[in-house]
């Protein structure tokens, strides 16, 4: 099999079914963050885990850890290792507590300490909220993290961690590359080596249109999932255009992303999400 039809396969690989949904364990506050003195870093893990076994209980088929807490976020250089560290310990737990495959989401845009994570715990994926061209966000200036990374990743001997790669930013400004459709953007990151494409809303929580899943995977070959505001009513019309989803806020109780996972909106969103599948999730053989 050639490089290119392994890239398209990535979510199988990774997932075993057609149209992954992957649940968000927003983690609270991590050390060195400024809210991290309101717990102690046990309570830190003991949340991570207990959010992660509710998603698991309520069918997702994968999660994605991200250091949610740790507001307000920092640029990637001052991101301390006390954040890595605690990541990785934490990622390393709700593995062995739940089995499922995992990905690590360092923000703000911190794809080497990601990457790291991910090789410390055995994560299977990273998300990079800004791969290609750069962007204003509430951090400042994020510039694009693909070449520093994947050169860190060949470094650690972490080429088996794949890339999921936001098409663009969310909680930012799109000037520098408005000169750039959002079809232009979905090709310079696929030209620089993503392995899945995320097409998302303007905040967290907020919807994915289709029209911007169409523009995206109209230009690349790459699988294509929402990043963003998928729920149980919105997810046959998402899901008809993308490969999968990543899902945080409308599965919490009072869909605060900052609350506790709701079971029951979990189930109800992978009953949902069935449906589309064609009622019965389709192994996929490797």
């Amino acid at each position: 099999m050639d490089e290119h039809s392994q890239r398209t396969r990535v979510l199988d690989e990774i997932f075993h079914v057609s149209k992954p949904v992957i649940g968000m364990v927003h983690a609270l506050p991590m050390p060195g963050s400024p809210r991290f003195k309101r717990y102690t870093l046990d309570e830190v893990y003991m949340h991570g885990v207990a959010e992660a076994l509710r998603l698991k209980e309520g069918g997702v088929d994968g999660l994605l850890l991200e250091n949610a807490g740790d507001i307000p976020f920092a640029k990637p250089e001052d991101i301390g290792h006390e954040t890595t560290a605690a990541m990785s310990i934490l990622g390393r737990l709700i593995r062995e507590a739940t089995g499922l495959p995992l990905g690590i989401i360092t923000v703000a845009n911190a794809a080497l300490h990601s990457l790291a994570v991910a090789k410390a715990c055995g994560a299977q994926f990273v998300r990079v909220n800004q791969w290609a061209n750069a962007y204003v966000a509430n951090e400042g200036i994020i510039e694009g993290a693909a070449a520093r990374a994947l050169r860190y990743r060949s470094w650690i001997e972490a080429d088996d961690v794949r890339i999921f790669a936001d098409v663009h930013v969310k909680h930012g400004s799109h000037a520098i590359v408005a000169d750039r459709p959002l079809s232009e953007q979905a090709i310079d990151v696929e030209f620089f080596d993503a392995d899945v494409l995320i097409a998302t809303g303007y905040r967290s929580g907020g919807p994915t249109l289709p029209s911007e899943v169409e523009g995206i995977r109209s230009h690349v070959s790459l699988p294509v999932v929402v990043g963003s505001g998928i729920d149980v009513n919105n997810c046959e019309p998402l899901l008809a255009l993308a490969d999968g989803a990543i899902v945080g806020s409308s599965i919490k109780v009072e869909g605060k992303m900052h609350s506790d996972v709701d079971v029951e909106k979990v189930r109800a969103l992978m009953a949902a999400v069935r449906k589309v599948r064609g009622h019965t999730a389709k192994i996929v053989p490797i």
